[in-house]
């Protein structure tokens, strides 16, 4: 299965090694083509390498070219900005993308209780895996 992996950026360590999981459980995951200018930064280094990648080279349409040929979305929603399991706006967007591309989203922890978007994160169906890559089908 073809999967877009998707999260806060402050979490591209943790993605890149979820993507190594997929692969060898036989998946083809994909990221953010900028994923390895963030390796190894500060969330303060993190969050200008972001603004700079949205800004000036279009990250989100990036993004958006692979999820018309994906099956799937995985998000790595880890606790942030004290927000257990934190979906923020970026990967919300591109649970949109996935939604009304008909493919299966999957979330890496339950959906967080977070203001404004939580309902629309439910209407979207989303598979809670509980950190189990082995359910992804």
């Amino acid at each position: 299965m073809k999967i877009g992996v998707a999260g806060s950026m402050q979490f591209t360590e943790e993605m890149i090694k979820v993507c190594e999981e997929l692969r060898k459980l036989g998946h083809e995951p994909f990221m953010s083509k900028f994923k390895d200018e963030y390796v190894g930064k500060t969330d303060e280094e993190k969050e200008s390498i972001k603004l700079n990648h949205k800004y000036n080279y279009d990250a989100i349409r990036e993004f958006w070219k692979p999820m018309q040929d994906a099956d799937a979305l995985l998000v790595v929603n880890l606790d942030k900005h004290n927000i257990k399991n934190y979906i923020g706006g970026n990967a919300f967007l591109e649970m949109g993308f996935a939604h009304v591309l008909g493919q299966k989203i999957y979330l890496m922890n339950p959906i967080p209780e977070m203001p404004y978007y939580g309902t629309e994160i439910i209407a979207m169906n989303p598979i809670i895996i509980n950190g189990d890559l082995e359910l992804i089908k």
